[in-house]
C-alpha cells in the first residue's frame, strides 16, 4: 500500500516562496511517478506537475518558470518548490502516485495513490 504524506503550506504573501514535501512511503520513490496536483474553493482540481523517475518534469504552463520539483530518493520524498507565489496559487495541494501512462499524467484518473492535501494561502 502505497502512503504519501503532504507538508510544508502554509499562509505566504504575493512574491513569497514555499517548499511542499511529499513523503511516499511503501513503494521504492525511484520507480514512481509522482504528480502534484491542485484544487482551489469551488474549483476542479487541477494538474501542476509531474516527476517522472529518471527526475526529469514537467508543469503546467501557469507555472513554469516559477515552480520546481526535486526528488531525494533516499528520503522518499519529493519537493514541489514554489517561488514568486500569486494570489491565484492559493489552493490546496496534493500529490499523487502511481504507473502513470505518458499521455495521461495531466489527468487525476492516471494517480492512483494521493495524500490528504496541505493548504497554501497566498495574499495579496
Amino acid at each position: 500500500q502505497v502512503q504519501l504524506v503532504e507538508s510544508g503550506g502554509g499562509l505566504v504573501q504575493a512574491g513569497d516562496s514555499l517548499r511542499l514535501s511529499c513523503e511516499v512511503s511503501g513503494r521504492i520513490l525511484s520507480s514512481r511517478t509522482i504528480g502534484w496536483f491542485r484544487q482551489a474553493s469551488g474549483k476542479e482540481r487541477e494538474f501542476v506537475g509531474v516527476s517522472w523517475p529518471g527526475g526529469l518534469a514537467e508543469f503546467v504552463s501557469s507555472v513554469k518558470g516559477r515552480f520546481i520539483i526535486s526528488r531525494d530518493n533516499a528520503k522518499n520524498t519529493v519537493y514541489l518548490q514554489m517561488n514568486s507565489l500569486k494570489p491565484e496559487d492559493t489552493a490546496v495541494y496534493y500529490c499523487a502516485s502511481g504507473l502513470v501512462a505518458i499521455d495521461d499524467y495531466r489527468q487525476t484518473y492516471a494517480y492512483a495513490n494521493w495524500g490528504q492535501g496541505t493548504q497554501v494561502t497566498v495574499s495579496s
